[in-house]
């Protein structure tokens, strides 16, 4: 029989389970067509937006000791999309690729979608094994950073991302005044390039070549050609080409969220290559209560940084006296990123803002970054 405390951890939890409600939507739109394929990108973009404001923010903190043999549900989450994701994708491959009734355009909107679910969820779900102890955690999110041909980016986010974030030796820090769509063509050339040195840069420590068995990379390029087989197995060609959309659209949505999670934010350079310390003012915080079950508090960014080994139910919510704050929840803000006039509009007034409260000594940021940076700022 379940305790007081333990179905107040499940209460707790529960709501962070609404990503699983995306998946019969990504069906309905396959089975039914038309405008229901639009039903995926509604719901995670608009939908979550509209409960945003209807739940408005949370402002509460977990005790961030609790100890890991009473976070079950939480973990069973992440771990438990795995297969969930894995049955999708490939059971719509199958599907989808012999649908008589789907016009080329309904085939693609399905996989629009289903790139939607395997970004917004799977490669969030993915960031948070990636980041654990156990093993069997870390192989379950690099099986979904495979299905979307994306495996490196976990050792770019682990070795390059946290180790460099707000400098410019980081690819992922969007650089003041830089639109999204020239950070996106950047950061997919330089994260790969970045990611693949830091592991061999690892491997030479050791006196070891970059292709020792040893090399995550080998295991990268195995699963990525295994989903990309399977595909062809179910679907023929048109299986991978639908297996691209999906992966292309979760890419570009992980990308979108690299961009808001940073922008802007610079940490102070000490001289001799070294930097300060991360701290939650280096990256935008945001507290909006329906977008963070969905993206199981990502949006706490602020305190991930400060504390990467935090499991997602335990991370804190950080106040504008510590972090800057997002006016609006990713999936507004991400919207706002695809239009960089109105992006800057909404976002440099507020770099400016967090520039002067935390940096007042340095009045000429140009020179600054261009001293930092040789890139234009």
């Amino acid at each position: 029989m379940l305790t007081a405390t333990q179905i107040s951890r499940w209460q707790s939890a529960l709501p962070f389970w609404l990503s699983f409600l995306l998946v019969p939507l990504v069906w309905m739109g396959a089975v039914f067509g038309g405008w229901l394929i639009l039903l995926v990108p509604f719901a995670t973009w608009y939908l979550f937006a509209a409960l945003d404001g209807v739940f408005g923010l949370n402002l509460e903190n977990a005790d961030p000791l609790i100890p890991e043999e009473e976070l079950g549900w939480y973990k069973a989450l992440t771990s438990s999309w795995v297969p969930i994701q894995f049955l999708t994708l490939f059971g719509l491959i199958a599907y989808v690729s012999e649908a008589p009734h789907l016009s080329g355009i309904e085939k693609f909107g399905v996989f629009f979608g289903m790139g939607v679910i395997s970004g917004t969820v799977g490669i969030n779900y993915s960031h948070e094994l990636m980041h654990q102890k156990s093993r069997l955690e870390r192989w379950l999110g690099d099986i979904l950073l495979a299905m979307v041909l994306y495996s490196h980016f976990r050792s770019e986010h682990l070795l390059v991302h946290h180790r460099y974030v707000g400098t410019p030796r980081d690819p992922v820090t969007a650089r003041y005044n830089e639109g999204f769509h020239k950070f996106y063509p950047r950061v997919l050339r330089e994260c790969l390039k970045s990611a693949f040195q830091a592991e061999r840069d690892k491997l030479a420590r050791k006196s070891l070549p970059w292709s020792h068995p040893s090399n995550p990379f080998l295991r990268y390029w195995a699963l990525q050609g295994g989903m990309l087989l399977l595909a062809l197995i179910l679907g023929g060609a048109g299986g991978v080409i639908l297996f691209l959309v999906q992966a292309g659209i979760a890419i570009w949505q992980l990308e979108l969220v690299n961009y808001v999670e940073h922008y802007g934010l610079t940490r102070k350079h000490l001289g001799d290559g070294k930097y300060e310390h991360v701290k939650p003012r280096h990256s935008w915080n945001a507290a909006h209560k329906a977008s963070n079950w969905l993206l199981i508090n990502l949006q706490r960014h602020s305190d991930h940084h400060y504390k990467p080994d935090r499991r997602f139910p335990l991370l804190q919510n950080h106040t504008e006296a510590d972090a800057p704050q997002l006016p609006y929840g990713y999936p507004i803000m991400t919207v706002a990123a695809m239009i960089p006039p109105l992006w800057r509009r909404v976002m440099n007034p507020r770099v400016r803002r967090w520039r002067q409260m935390y940096y007042p000594e340095i009045t000429e940021w140009h020179a600054y970054n261009k001293a930092r940076n040789p890139m234009p700022r």
